[in-house]
């Protein structure tokens, strides 16, 4: 296939997260602290934690590791360290939108950095809701096709609050709305389903056509952002070639 699939770029971010554990469980423990801060720190009251925590143990984060985090976030162990919220959002090589997102405890720091890395990697760095318009909130789950049948999948996940399924590379590709992320993946993993990955992301609504030289380019430039210890995810429209990413 020409261009890249959601599934490709999963899993092209997962092999390079993979690569570089230590980062990931800082930023994993990083939302679990806020997402504590936040709500407190009962994920049966608190959903954000809840996410912030299964997104942990999805990437393999010691139990000891989060409970640490969840119990910094609440404040038991008298850290008054705080963290912000905050998205970028700018274009990157080829006119490729990209939206990222922070979570800082020094946004005078930070923003001159991300700055930095759109300048230096053929971006350019935009106003807030310069691209994010162009983007969806929605929770998104792959399963194996071996696991389940169309059918069967379909009257579990739409009963679940999904709003499609499609078949995408050998896989389930189920889409929802936000709000019904955690009722739908209990639902599947309560079916003894395997869920290959199961993220809240921003899905672009259209695509921006990339040929290698210029696809490699937007690679570069999301790997800089995703280097960055405040950077906890980076979303883009870039349609990448398959030799893009596995080269």
């Amino acid at each position: 296939m020409a261009g890249h699939s959601k599934w490709a770029n999963i899993r092209h971010r997962k092999g390079r997260q993979d690569a570089k554990r230590g980062k990931l469980w800082s930023k994993c423990s990083r939302a679990i602290i806020v997402s504590a801060q936040q709500g407190g720190g009962d994920p049966e009251y608190n959903v954000t934690l809840r996410y912030a925590i299964d997104a942990a143990k999805a990437a393999n984060m010691p139990k000891d590791n989060i409970a640490k985090a969840v119990k910094k976030g609440s404040g038991l162990d008298g850290s008054a360290e705080r963290f912000e919220e905050v998205r970028y959002e700018g274009y990157g090589p080829g006119g490729v939108a990209i939206l990222v997102d922070t979570l800082i405890s020094n946004p005078q720091k930070a923003a001159p950095e991300i700055r930095e890395a759109f300048d230096k990697n053929n971006g350019k760095l935009g106003q807030s809701g310069s691209v994010s318009f162009g983007f969806t909130h929605q929770g998104l789950i792959f399963i194996s096709t071996e696991a389940i049948t169309e059918d069967e999948l379909m009257e579990l996940a739409l009963e679940a609050g999904a709003d499609d399924v499609t078949a995408e590379e050998g896989y389930w590709q189920i889409t929802c709305p936000p709000a019904d992320f955690l009722t739908l993946k209990d639902a599947l993993e309560a079916a003894e389903l395997t869920l290959e990955n199961a993220e809240l992301t921003w899905t672009p609504q259209t695509m921006v056509q990339c040929d290698d030289k210029v696809a490699r380019q937007v690679l570069r430039l999301i790997d800089v952002l995703d280097d960055h210890d405040d950077v906890q995810a980076v979303h883009h429209n870039a349609e990448i070639p398959e030799a893009s990413l596995e080269g």
